[in-house]
């Protein structure tokens, strides 16, 4: 195995990051989009929901744009983008693996926007050694063809269980990289690979998704991409990140990364994922959304970013709370302003959070009572106050 050339400081950084007191964030209303029926290019560079129904509204965002900024455009020229958090099909999930339409109902959801992403939390291999770890997550190839079906548009695979399965397990996933329908980020044969974005395009607007992982274990320090080596992108240190999303910036409308961030069961973000955001945000990314955490966390903007710190479990093999407690984050981008890289405006007008409860089968459902809809926009309006992120564009 590995090592990473990260610097001691960075390490001591991640180590010693803490999670700010709080609580689990609100729906807020956004203008009528058309359901996803732009077709949208994915290819990935070489190296080198139905509509949301869930919970109270909150004030409605105001209509009048920044003097800096152009008009809105009509609503049928808005994007829409949406985010489901961890993905991985162990145990009683393993069936939906190789079931090419076995998340079809989510398309009622998380594939009612133009482009949708998910964090997809597993090794795709069927071989492979465990590394030493505690919890170790596989799925076949055919995982990703059900993704697509299910309206993915693209998956990140930088985190702490993309190689759990050795060397095998990684040579594996990279093939089935290459194979799949969707483009797969965060991971890669080397590290400009594994830091080169999926390019999607919808409604004229080019769109560059990365995936990085900042959670420091095993997989980071030992199965990070670097130069001549394959592994997954690791945002410790930063500058290779922040790099690629600067340039990205420069040939894309709309930059987005997918983080892998925080620490296990805290429902706040910690003071490494907070400095990160805005750096990001600094860089040109225009939205930043992350996992890891099992919780739902805090989301809303921070200059002209939007941040979401924590989408929670998606598809997954726990269906108790607080471990279900999930939903889809769908993000209305007005076009023009998304171009407008000059302006102080954000890209992001509004965002609407679907809450959703992980099923006894481990899929994502909106729960049918009007008590239970309430309660969980409430863990999403309530998770908001630790988030240190504004409620307003």
């Amino acid at each position: 195995m590995r090592a990473v050339g990260t610097t001691a400081a960075a390490l001591a950084a991640l180590l010693a990051a803490g999670c700010a007191a709080g609580a689990d964030a609100v729906d807020r209303p956004t203008p009528s989009s058309p359901s996803s029926t732009a077709t949208a290019s994915a290819t990935a560079p070489p190296s080198g929901p139905a509509s949301p129904t869930s919970g109270p509204a909150s004030p409605p965002t105001p209509t009048a744009s920044p003097p800096d900024s152009p008009s809105a455009s009509p609503s049928s020229d808005l994007l829409t983008l949406a985010f489901g958090g961890d993905v991985h099909f162990e145990e009683y999930l393993r069936p939906v693996a190789r079931d090419p339409h076995g998340l079809d109902e989510l398309r009622s959801t998380l594939g009612a926007a133009d482009l949708s992403v998910v964090n997809l939390e597993t090794a795709i291999t069927e071989r492979g050694t465990r590394i030493g770890k505690e919890f170790h997550f596989r799925a076949p190839a055919s995982a990703l063809r059900t993704l697509a079906n299910a309206g993915v548009d693209a998956v990140s695979m930088a985190n702490n269980h993309g190689a759990d399965f050795g060397a095998v397990g990684l040579r594996d996933t990279l093939v089935a990289k290459q194979d799949s329908p969707i483009p797969v980020v965060g991971i890669g044969a080397d590290e400009a690979e594994a830091f080169a974005p999926a390019t999607l395009e919808s409604k004229g607007v080019k769109v560059a998704v990365f995936g990085a992982s900042q959670v420091y274990e095993m997989t980071l320090a030992n199965w990070s991409a670097d130069q001549d080596s394959p592994g997954i992108a690791s945002a410790s240190p930063l500058g290779r990140l922040r790099t690629a999303v600067a340039r990205a910036s420069r040939t894309h409308d709309l930059v987005v990364v997918f983080m892998h961030w925080g620490l296990d069961y805290q429902q706040c973000p910690d003071s490494l994922s907070s400095s990160t955001a805005r750096a990001l945000e600094q860089a040109g990314a225009d939205i930043v959304v992350g996992g890891h955490s099992h919780r739902v966390n805090g989301a809303g903007w921070l200059g002209r970013a939007y941040v979401a710190y924590g989408l929670g479990n998606f598809v997954w093999w726990r269906s108790r709370e607080p471990d279900s407690r999930t939903g889809v984050l769908t993000l209305t981008v007005d076009p023009e302003r998304a171009r407008a890289k000059r302006s102080s405006a954000p890209a992001v007008t509004d965002a609407r959070w679907t809450p959703m409860l992980v099923g006894a089968d481990g899929i994502p459902r909106q729960p049918r009572g009007a008590a239970d809809r309430a309660r969980l926009a409430g863990v999403w309006t309530q998770a908001a106050a630790c988030s240190g992120l504004a409620q307003q564009p």
